[in-house]
């Protein structure tokens, strides 16, 4: 596949938005929170309380005071894992009654 192909097209990724994951590399490791949003062509996902970055803002009409905003910033899908009851846990799909479910491959159970 060529890499304008690649990037047309967005892969299929095992973590969706409302998710709890657990980081399981780099600087936040062992740290866990909910997924807000996810970009799947970037390949990231925002998650609640993790990788926290100042943003300096000048003032302006909507906001008058200025100054320095914490925010969350995107982190690779690869550093995250599904969690389940607090254990880390890998995602599979299978086929129940016509549709395509995600399910924890420690525990079998099927992941909402």
């Amino acid at each position: 596949m060529s890499t304008q192909a690649q990037k047309r097209f967005a892969p299929k990724l095992k973590i969706k938005k409302g998710d709890t994951v657990i980081v399981i590399a780099g600087d936040y490791r062992g740290k866990s929170g909910k997924v807000l949003e996810v970009f799947p062509k970037e390949n990231r996902a925002l998650v609640e309380g993790i990788r926290i970055v100042s943003r300096h803002t000048k003032p302006n009409a909507a906001n008058q005071q200025g100054g320095i905003i914490k925010k969350e910033a995107p982190i690779n899908i690869s550093n995250l894992m599904l969690s389940i009851g607090g254990n880390a846990t890998r995602v599979g799909r299978k086929v129940e009654d016509g549709k395509t479910v995600r399910i924890a491959k420690k525990t079998g159970e099927i992941v909402k």
